[in-house]
């Protein structure tokens, strides 16, 4: 699980076996997580954010947008 961005309580991953599903990103915080979709970005799951929490973390996913999708590009296969 490479851990691409970090920004206060959230980090950012991919799991490294993913290689059939379309770019997209992993957020966690304690125990919440949720996965996005980066191409449009777009809610995939959530299990236990809010939706202002969502929301922030949209947000920063398009304010990062090219370095995640660099990132999704170039993880190992």
């Amino acid at each position: 699980m490479p851990t691409v961005l970090r920004v206060g309580r959230y980090r950012f991953f991919f799991y490294s076996n993913e290689n059939n599903e379309p770019p997209h990103i992993h957020v966690k915080a304690e125990s919440d997580q949720a996965k996005f979709w980066l191409e449009p970005i777009n809610l995939a799951l959530n299990y236990g954010f809010r939706a202002h929490e969502l929301n922030e973390i949209e947000r920063i996913i398009q304010e990062h947008h090219e370095e995640l999708l660099e990132a999704w590009n170039e993880r190992p296969s």
